[in-house]
């Protein structure tokens, strides 16, 4: 698949000519989407307010293989919000694409969003009151979804009995969620999302009003369910925290993904840092981090249009604004500031670049006549 041809939010350009062109526009040219369960492609999410365009998402890329377990976080404002009320089909992106589970969410209509909410994803809300009704028990909960699925009297009730002992929550069955810990009222809400066999469940600060504790016992359910179903499962939070119950922690950072967290196996999995569900993003999947089965490596992210977000402390250390030098290098690119201490021009000074004397090589971006990148390195005695 790929991005809307034109220029999302160009001037004079309505929902209806980008829709058109985003179904003109077929095929996966660069093989981009293949195989993932959700792939975002040039997302971009532009609200109106009070005659104020607001970009809510600029341009994310996003890959999620199925059968992942995967957190997304990011600051208040971040996106991350908008990103799942589309993924959820409660919302429509301005432009770029959306696929989950072979479902087009730019270009599905009324009724589709309806079966596509009902069968192909599953809820669970941070807040207690959108995930469970009050005067029903929690095996009536949990039966609901699959009787408006159509589902037979007899297998609904087995499958709430089943999904209610799987989360470790059979205790609860006849209890009405007033009667239940916090705790235990999301461990059941996992169930109802997981009741009509969805393919991927979408979790929005699931343990935002849990304590510590509590919380870790339902991110245990949702590995649970991640495992024993084998169900994609996207969580949604703005606790970083949350990256030590996940394998893979992906930030959003002004409306673009910025940077991944890929956590290692337990030792005997015999499996790389992404666990062998293929490339994360391109950012580095495959490889393995140190210290054993509590290692973790946080990669940047390099998305489709080729921007990359570097860490603001990173910058700020080094007094990076504006303009940056950028060299190619044999294995690696060499990004230092543009305003060196010698000058404009940066003909003297410390380069930044990690050089403690001797000769260093400056580069300069620039490309050949064909397009590509030319390498262009100067040895200076320092």
């Amino acid at each position: 698949m790929t991005g809307v041809s034109r220029q999302p939010g160009a001037a004079g350009e309505t929902l209806t000519e980008l829709e058109q062109a985003a179904a003109a526009d077929t095929g996966s040219k660069d093989g981009f989407g293949a195989g993932a369960v959700i792939a975002c492609d040039r997302l971009v999410r532009i609200y109106t307010v009070e005659g104020i365009e607001i970009q809510a998402l600029q341009g994310l890329d996003l890959e999620i293989r199925p059968g992942e377990l995967t957190a997304v976080v990011g600051a208040s404002g971040s996106g991350k919000s908008t990103l799942l009320n589309i993924l959820s089909g409660l919302d429509r992106p301005t432009a770029g694409q959306v696929f989950v589970a072979g479902h087009d969410l730019l270009l599905m209509k009324g009724k589709e969003r309806l079966a596509y909410r009902r069968q192909t994803v599953g809820f669970i809300w941070q807040q207690t009151g959108r995930n469970l009704l009050g005067y029903l028990t929690a095996a009536e909960n949990v039966a609901l979804p699959m009787r408006f699925a159509g589902t037979r009297r007899r297998p609904r009730q087995a499958r709430a009995a089943d999904l209610l002992g799987l989360l470790g929550v059979a205790r609860c069955s006849d209890r009405y969620p007033a009667q239940m810990s916090g705790g235990e009222q999301q461990c059941v809400a996992i169930a109802v999302a997981l009741a009509n066999q969805p393919q991927v469940v979408l979790a929005d600060e699931p343990t935002g009003e849990l304590d510590t504790s509590t919380a870790a016992h339902v991110f245990a359910a949702l590995r649970t369910a991640n495992a024993e179903s084998g169900v994609t499962v996207l969580v949604v939070t703005h606790d970083a925290a949350v990256s030590a119950h996940v394998q893979r922690t992906i930030a959003i950072q002004d409306g673009r993904t910025s940077t991944e967290v890929l956590r290692q196996r337990a030792p005997g999995h015999g499996r790389g840092i992404d666990g062998g569900a293929g490339d994360a993003d391109g950012a580095g999947g495959g490889a393995t981090a140190d210290g054993g089965s509590d290692g973790a490596e946080e990669f940047a992210v390099l998305d489709r249009a080729g921007r990359l977000q570097l860490p603001r402390d990173f910058t700020d250390s080094l007094g990076m604004r504006d303009r940056v030098r950028l060299a190619l290098e044999t294995d690696h690119i060499a990004v230092w500031p543009g305003a060196l201490s010698g000058g404009a021009d940066g003909g003297s000074g410390n380069d930044g670049s990690g050089n403690d004397g001797g000769a260093h090589r400056r580069g300069t971006h620039r490309r050949g006549a064909d397009g590509t990148p030319a390498r262009r390195q100067e040895e200076e005695q320092t």
